[in-house]
């Protein structure tokens, strides 16, 4: 099964239906019926409550939605020997080397993401869902 580190702009995506909100949702879709393999590092988690709060103002609906994800995913914990070695990665940005490091870690397939110009230095290949609906 192939195992899918799902970037934050995804689940955006996702939940305020964006453009490719639809592709997002077959994405997600996959890794709910699990026929694929989803992650997600608990970084994103934080980031995607604060935005979510920002948004709604309602922490009932925040907590909700945040409890659904962890459902669907599996969370990658972040350690000090992921931060220290997302300081070396060959990725300049560092949330973007979390994700590449922590990917590594798991041994990750691919890196779902939007921004797939933030990871052309990523040792996991990086595919926007269409992308990886083509393979």
């Amino acid at each position: 099964m192939k195992k899918l580190l799902i970037d934050l702009n995804i689940i955006l995506d996702f939940l305020n239906k964006r453009n490719f909100h639809s592709e997002a949702a077959s994405l997600i879709d996959l890794c709910v019926e699990k026929k694929v393999s989803g992650f997600i590092c608990a970084h994103e988690v934080t980031t995607l409550s604060y935005f979510l709060f920002k948004e709604q103002k309602n922490k009932s609906k925040v907590i909700n939605t945040i409890s659904a994800l962890l459902d669907m995913f599996t969370l990658i914990s972040i350690d000090e020997k992921i931060l220290r070695d997302s300081l070396i990665s060959p990725i300049s940005d560092f949330e973007d080397a979390v994700i590449e490091v922590s990917s590594i870690k798991k041994n990750i397939d691919y890196i779902i993401s939007r921004n797939i110009s933030d990871f052309k230095k990523s040792r996991i290949p990086a595919l926007t869902p269409e992308q990886f609906f083509l393979l």
